[in-house]
């Protein structure tokens, strides 16, 4: 997250040019965090996004205003996520699989993706890290569908619902593997900037949900 410091205060007091510039970035950011905070408290009713909403926002919150407007779709009937998913635009399946599998592997690997998510969501992240030009991340989604593939049945036998079978399913895990490329990875190239780009640039796909 983007910190502020004392330093507008010392220009401030340096050169009042400066001072009269920072303080319109402050107000440019006063409104954004306003327009987030609309955003947020009609949530329930607010059922679309605006361009005028995207453009005012700035990139530490978009990714979250973008995913609780998509999750206030989803929670309608949320047995039937993917269903619904799959109805939306190809930005938002390519926002929902990637900001999804990315929360879930960074949380508990691939392995807890797979055991929390219907597995058409592994290929639409895969797709979804193509569209916005995250390659490598694709390829690495792909080995994990393909792995996942071979040892669905192996791996499903501890899809019971307990936190025993949950943490044993981790016990020789080919997947294991797959996430410490995911983690390094990361650390080279993030996700996030390449979302907001996207969406930024294709902002029709993000303002209706049907």
């Amino acid at each position: 997250m983007k910190k502020r410091t004392s330093s507008l205060l010392i220009l401030c007091a340096l050169v009042f040019f400066g001072c009269n510039k920072g303080t319109k970035t402050l107000e440019k950011t006063k409104a954004e965090d306003k327009y987030v905070e609309m955003f947020l408290v009609n949530n329930k009713k607010q059922k679309t996004l605006t361009s005028e909403m995207i453009d005012k926002t700035s990139d530490e919150y978009l990714e979250q205003i973008i995913s609780d407007n998509i999750l206030e779709w989803i929670s309608v009937d949320y047995n039937n996520e993917l269903l619904r998913v799959k109805s939306l635009s190809k930005g938002q399946q390519m926002f929902w699989s990637t900001w999804k599998l990315e929360g879930e592997v960074n949380n508990g690997g691939f392995n807890q993706f797979y055991f929390n998510s219907d597995e058409e969501f592994g290929q639409m992240a895969e797709d979804g890290f193509q569209i916005i030009g995250l390659k490598q991340y694709a390829d690495l989604t792909h080995e994990a569908n393909q792995i996942y593939k071979e040892n669905k049945v192996r791996l499903q036998q501890y899809e019971d619902g307990t936190v025993k079978s949950f943490s044993e399913s981790y016990e020789d895990n080919p997947l294991n593997k797959v996430d410490d490329k995911f983690y390094d990875l990361q650390e080279k190239q993030g996700i996030s900037e390449f979302r907001i780009k996207y969406i930024r640039k294709h902002k029709e796909q993000f303002t209706k949900l049907d």
